[in-house]
């Protein structure tokens, strides 16, 4: 069989799954962005002239920023298949020609500030997608209305429980609800529209310009609505290396974009013929008997849009810690295929703790409206801006045409996110207040893991010299040392504490270094890979695939092939823990200086990551003066 007849099978099991996470945050705009051009705290008298204008930009900003921007032009922009903030950040980096680097600290600050941004709207997106559709069990029953909270609380709690199956299981899962949430959307909103087929006159883009030009006042408040039809376009792209560009892009052109636009002309036609329905237009396009099974397919369709941005707040962690911004945290990959499908049990849990505190905080999805949408804009704004970067130092074909594309939405971006910022008093201080505070965690630990590297460095000795001096004057002890180290070509600073505290060497030594290669598992023949120093001192390369997790005494029992065989009883392993104190430098400000060492006690630690026997571990201390 080809590979041209083995791509579709590949592409619909990817394009299903994709619905059922990347798309479900913009998927379920319709539940409130329309509604809040109107009933939100700047909502616009109802009229015919301001549906058609509302109408008119949500198509084009649909259109533009979502359609042409982020799946025609973004999705372009991947680093090795991923996507997202810290992505475009490294791009930028490796971009940067010699003589621009003074600019690469700012570029990359920028992506760090968008990656933490996004967190901010990771935690809301699950509180006002889920709150937005339980609220709908008050318009079938208002007696109900005291239930809603625990209802969402509790959907919330599921949710987050069931993200160690994997982004693939959730997505083949919620795959088929999501077909069906979109085939709804279109038809409630085809329906409507047939029998107000005048609402169709919103395409033409002169509705919204010419509302913008006779009131500009109430035009900038509409934008904040507006663009709540936009959040999960960051989100999509933050997702892209979970299932690849064209998966994505297929679906958003074919399924996605048309449903949503269908439901908002939908929406409209509804309270130009009904003017009572703009409390909750969405769920009034349905039938009075059919709005119950509606809550519940809508509600389905929320837990859904919860998923894109949980799957994508893994993905920019995994991201953020390759790149050196976070600690090392317990990441289990869940696919064979796709790297970027990943579970971080941490992230999991914080996030659910701020999303519940988010839902008893706010109470209902109008009010969650006010917080939402800052963080999001920034985020794009930040996103264009570091593409212009990348496309000013490239060779691009049509680079000065991409230029000037990106120069209109930069402008349009910072349109919406002024407008945004009108809500800050209302709760928009929220997540800028947890993206600040995210951000200084990032760049604290990128900034002292640096500091602890230089220190390093300037006390190791290279294994060379180690190896090739005079052997150190102390008695040697029966048995086997293993001592972990990121750098073979160093001297691991366990040892000189083990000679320090203990005054002693083991009569044979190993260096060992991890490495996780780009493939799902590492077949056991190559696994380990063994050179000798000189006399009894050995690295040791132990190999692992991206799904495995590392069992190191497993691996090592392959060394009894080689004459080399471990003695559990007689075998330590030497890891070192660093431990910050206070220096005479400045290089750390204090308070970063104790949010470092707090960082680091979280982090996990060598022995539990890598499955090494309790009982066989010595760590050893190590304090680092910043």
């Amino acid at each position: 069989m080809t590979q041209a007849t083995q791509e579709p099978k590949a592409l619909a099991p990817l394009m299903l799954a994709a619905l059922g996470v990347v798309f479900g945050d913009i998927g379920t705009s319709p539940l409130y962005a329309f509604k809040e051009a109107f009933a939100g705290s700047h909502g616009l008298p109802l009229s015919e002239a301001n549906v058609l204008a509302t109408l008119s930009a949500l198509f084009w900003a649909v259109t533009l920023i979502i359609s042409f921007k982020y799946v025609f032009i973004v999705l372009r922009f991947d680093n090795e298949g991923e996507g997202g903030a810290l992505a475009l950040a490294s791009l930028a980096q490796r971009s940067a020609r010699t003589g621009v680097r003074r600019r690469v600290a700012a570029v990359t600050a920028a992506g760090v500030f968008a990656a933490a941004m996004f967190y901010g709207d990771a935690v809301i997106t699950p509180a006002i997608s889920v709150l937005s559709a339980v609220e709908g069990i008050a318009v079938v029953t208002p007696t109900l209305e005291h239930w809603v909270e625990p209802i969402t609380i509790v959907i919330l709690v599921l949710l987050f429980c069931v993200q160690r199956t994997g982004t693939a299981v959730v997505g083949r899962f919620f795959g088929p609800i999501t077909i069906v949430w979109f085939a709804v959307l279109a038809l409630l909103g085809a329906s409507s529209i047939a029998q107000t087929p005048e609402v169709l006159r919103a395409l033409n883009p002169a509705y919204a310009i010419s509302f913008a030009i006779d009131t500009p006042g109430q035009a900038f408040l509409l934008l904040g609505a507006v663009f709540l039809a936009l959040t999960g376009g960051e989100a999509l792209y933050a997702d892209m290396g979970h299932f690849g560009r064209r998966p994505v892009r297929l679906a958003w052109y074919f399924i996605v974009s048309p449903a949503l636009l269908i439901n908002y002309f939908g929406q409209g036609a509804l309270v130009l013929r009904a003017s009572e329905a703009v409390s909750n237009p969405f769920f009034m396009l349905a039938p009075e008997d059919w709005r119950l099974p509606l809550v519940a397919l809508a509600t389905m369709a929320t837990v859904i849009a919860s998923q894109a941005t949980i799957s994508g707040a893994f993905s920019i962690t995994a991201q953020a810690t390759r790149l050196g911004y976070l600690p090392r945290l317990r990441q289990l990959h869940t696919s064979d295929t796709e790297r970027g499908q990943v579970y971080i049990p941490a992230v999991n849990w914080m996030m659910l703790v701020a999303v519940v505190v988010l839902v008893l905080e706010f109470d209902t999805s109008s009010e969650l409206a006010a917080a939402y949408g800052i963080a999001v804009s920034g985020d794009m704004i930040i996103t264009t801006l570091l593409m212009l970067f990348i496309t000013t130092m490239s060779q691009r074909r049509l680079k000065t045409l991409l230029l000037a594309v990106l120069g209109v939405f930069l402008v349009v971006e910072m349109l919406f996110f002024a407008s945004n910022l009108t809500k800050f008093m209302a709760g928009g201080w929220l997540p800028m207040l947890l993206g600040g505070a995210l951000f200084t965690m990032l760049t604290t630990w990128k900034q002292g893991t640096a500091l602890i590297t230089r220190e390093r460095r300037r006390i190791n000795i290279p294994m060379a010299d180690f190896i090739g001096g005079p052997p150190p004057d102390v008695p040697r002890v029966p048995g086997t040392a293993i001592y972990l180290t990121s750098d073979t070509e160093t001297v691991p600073s366990a040892l000189f504490h083990n000679l320090k505290h203990f005054k002693v060497l083991h009569e044979r030594v190993f260096f060992l270094h991890v490495m996780i290669e780009d493939v799902p598992r590492v077949p056991d023949i190559d696994r380990i890979e063994v050179h000798k120093l000189g006399g009894e001192h050995y690295t040791v390369e132990a190999r692992y695939g991206f799904r495995e997790e590392p069992d190191i005494p497993k691996a090592l029992a392959a060394l009894a092939d080689l004459g080399l065989e471990l003695e559990p009883m007689s075998t330590t392993y030497f890891v070192a823990r660093a431990t910050v104190v206070e220096g005479q430098g400045d290089d750390l400000q204090s308070w970063r200086r104790a949010l470092f060492g707090w960082m680091m006690r979280q982090s996990e630690g060598p022995a539990n990551y890598f499955h090494l026997p309790p009982n066989q571990v010595v760590e050893l201390g190590t304090q680092i003066s910043l």
